[in-house]
């Protein structure tokens, strides 16, 4: 792979004009495809097949429900008063009109209305279903202002009047400040490790280059494809900081390779032959434990990890060929203008300094730098054992949303927030549900068994049940259970319990199930990959125990901040609750992927000094001092870049940005500097032994270590005829 890597490398620096002109292309046309092609996104989680979804679909063919958006808008009469005394009852008759005349409502009862009231047993709350005719997607900021407008005025007449639903969940949005933040600390931690701008901006630029096309060919996709309107947001942070890195990879060694001497053209070919190698080894894996999400069997979280598996293969792409292009215009301005002429390796003597003196330490201490990191990434992972999971999303304090859903609360019932919908489908289906819905209202955590609602041809009928318990409490997750075994076996009628809850309660089911099938399956990768890679068994134990380190701390930290609340002002957390139900998969499976990067990056510079005759000890110190100041510089701004995403506010992103920056913050600076060469340093020859049973295994030079050592030797070759002319 090395070799022909290094012809590629070279076959770009002769053809940068054409091989930039094609990228250009196809950005443009990328551009152009999402501009004309673009569909719409969703905010819903569901997987078909399941109890609930089934019976959703069902409800809109035998009820005629649509898909409509729909927003609640509450009101609640002055203290000592009822909404039924004539002057409330009048604001809210104007209410109501006001809402039927709204762009885009299609209907909005009337919670006083005797024929199906909406008014609490203490006549001081009532609510109000404006139905829109567009799906949740579709609604345009015109049509939420227009309510918002209209629900702040309703307030002037002593009212009080809050809006909730699906007028407020609103599609995450990319470029925010946070996110340009986060992407000027990259640019500032490239232009320190480079020591030049113009290199810094080359890095950042031609990283864009690949994200922007990945994101705009998911773009294309929405139009024939329905995708969750987290997909694009998780791809554009994914391959912008991997994107990022995997250059700077290349580039780090292209610049060691002209202070060696080398003219462009070679420096080019052998930075791409050996970074490049390590580069499409860590994409393979990112690539690997993304589309694995598959495993799950969750077609959302299959479509999520295809989409951004994607993203990496352009990113990947991108640094094999457009970057070696780039590099070929930049020539040795990618060095800083003292280090054009210096000696080759000056201007890194006082960095390797530091980490000599670093790996030093953690060498001379391995047992006690063991065990305190063992033990601190322990304790931080302990809130994993208390790890809660959802898909209903807790509204931000003070918002319209989270006051509208507590005056539901104190005026119906915690429950009422998160009603449960049996569906009864059969001959005798309304006299079925009438029959049970006594049995179902002894249940515990029920509230309230709303009288049966049946179809226009009586072969199927509606129960709304409302729980005591909030939708996200665990109260409420066992009575869905306790409604289907008290359902499962009813003479005559199919049912079905589902409502916006159940399926949540179903998709949490489905993502903790497959959680530990998907764990053993990335792990499972992670050591047949270090095993080929190192040749070693010990070696990859160390690399796999690390990432469930890296994992155990990562979500730890995640539960103790989003569902404990703890720090929440830190990461501009409006409210704590369970984390939302795909966080532990997708962080597990991003954080495999890039863990195995610093793995293989890291360790490999040790695994090749050894190989070449260097003691255990040394082996470790000269691998750590070549390697580590680029995987901190990498970690530094993939860092950056999950971190900016953090205090955006939309909840999906915000938690999955904050277990990721905290996962590489562990991984490159606990496990991967510490952990790892601490037990090295331990196992010392050991570390290395390979069974004589496993060594046909093939050779994976990940470092193109086989032409390092053919360039050198083509070096002597010259050298040995110069000499003798």
């Amino acid at each position: 792979m090395a070799r022909l890597l290094y012809r590629l490398g070279t076959g770009a620096h002769r053809r940068r004009l054409v091989v930039v002109l094609v990228w250009l292309a196809v950005l443009a046309g990328s551009a152009l495809g999402a501009t004309t092609l673009a569909g719409d996104t969703s905010d819903q989680f569901s997987i078909p097949g399941q109890e609930s979804t089934t019976a959703l679909e069902k409800i809109g063919q035998e009820f005629g429900s649509g898909g409509g958006a729909t927003a609640r808008v509450v009101v609640q009469a002055p203290e000592g008063q009822t909404l039924t005394a004539p002057p409330n009852a009048a604001q809210i008759g104007d209410l109501v009109a006001e809402l039927n005349s709204l762009p885009g409502v299609a209907s909005a009862t009337n919670p006083l209305d005797p024929n199906a009231p909406a008014v609490n047993a203490g006549q001081d709350t009532a609510y109000s279903t404006v139905t829109y005719d567009v799906s949740p997607g579709e609604l345009t900021e015109e049509q939420r202002d227009a309510l918002t407008t209209t629900v702040a005025d309703a307030r002037t007449g002593g009212l009080t009047v809050e809006v909730g639903g699906d007028i407020s969940q609103q599609a995450p949005e990319i470029g925010g400040t946070s996110e340009i933040i986060g992407v000027v600390v990259a640019l500032l931690v490239l232009a320190l490790t480079y020591g030049t701008l113009i290199t810094a901006g080359m890095n950042l630029l031609t990283a864009s280059v690949g994200v922007g096309i990945g994101v705009l060919g998911i773009t294309i996709v929405t139009g024939f494809v329905e995708l969750n309107s987290t997909t694009p947001i998780l791809a554009t942070m994914l391959g912008l900081a991997v994107g990022i890195d995997y250059a700077l990879f290349i580039i780090n060694r292209y610049r060691q390779e002209l202070r060696r001497g080398a003219d462009v053209g070679t420096a080019i070919g052998v930075a791409v032959g050996t970074a490049g190698s390590a580069v499409v080894t860590a994409g393979i894996t990112v690539v690997i434990a993304l589309a694995g999400l598959a495993v799950a069997g969750i077609p959302f979280l299959t479509q999520m990890g295809i989409a951004a598996a994607a993203t990496i293969v352009v990113a990947v792409l991108v640094a094999i060929t457009l970057v070696p292009a780039v590099l070929s215009y930049l020539g040795h301005r990618a060095l800083p203008r003292k280090q054009r002429s210096a000696a080759a390796e000056r201007a890194e003597a006082p960095e390797r300094g530091f980490y000599r003196g670093w790996v030093g330490g953690i060498t001379r201490g391995r047992v006690v730098s063991l065990l305190v990191s063992v033990l601190a990434l322990g304790a931080v992972a302990i809130p994993v054992a208390s790890m809660q999971t959802t898909l209903v999303p807790t509204p931000a304090d003070g918002t319209t949303q989270a006051r509208a859903e507590q005056l539901l609360a104190d005026g119906f019932g915690e429950g009422f927030n998160g009603p449960l919908i049996v569906l009864f489908e059969g001959d005798n289906a309304s006299q079925a549900a009438t029959r049970l819905s006594g049995e179902i209202a002894d249940l515990d955590d029920v509230a309230l068994v709303a009288p049966a609602t049946p179809n226009a041809d009586n072969t199927a009928a509606l129960l709304n049940v409302i729980p005591k318990s909030g939708p996200t409490s665990p109260e409420t997750q066992q009575l869905v259970t306790d409604l289907r075994a008290q359902l499962s076996d009813v003479d005559g009628v199919t049912t079905y319990v589902t409502g916006s809850t159940a399926v949540s309660v179903d998709v949490s089911r489905t993502v903790d199930e497959a959680l530990p099938v998907y764990l053993v399956v990335v792990v499972g990768l992670a050591l047949v990959l270090l095993v080929l890679v190192f040749r070693s068994l010990l070696v990859p134990l160390i690399g796999v125990l690390g990432f469930l380190l890296t994992i155990g701390a990562s979500l730890g930290a995640t539960v103790a901040v989003f569902q404990w609340g703890w720090l929440a002002d830190a990461v501009n957390l409006d409210s704590a609750g369970p984390l939302i139900s795909l966080t532990p998969i997708v962080v597990i499976g991003i954080l495999f992927g890039l863990a195995m990067d610093y793995q293989v990056f890291l360790v490999s510079r040790m695994h090749e000094a050894y190989h070449h005759g260097r003691s255990p000890m040394e082996a470790i110190t000269s691998g750590f001092r070549q390697a580590a100041p680029v995987v901190v510089a990498a970690a530094l701004i993939m860092f950056s870049v999950f971190a900016g995403f953090v205090p955006a506010g939309d909840a999906t992103i915000k938690s999955i940005a904050f277990a990721l920056a905290m996962g590489i913050l562990v991984d490159a600076f606990v496990v991967r500097m510490v952990i790892v060469p601490a037990a090295l340093a331990l196992l010392g020859d050991r570390a290395w032994w390979l069974p004589s049973w496993l060594r046909w295994l093939p050779v994976l030079d990940v470092e193109g270590s086989a032409l390092t050592a053919e360039k050198a030797g083509d070096e002597r070759d010259e050298k040995a005829l110069a000499g003798s002319r």
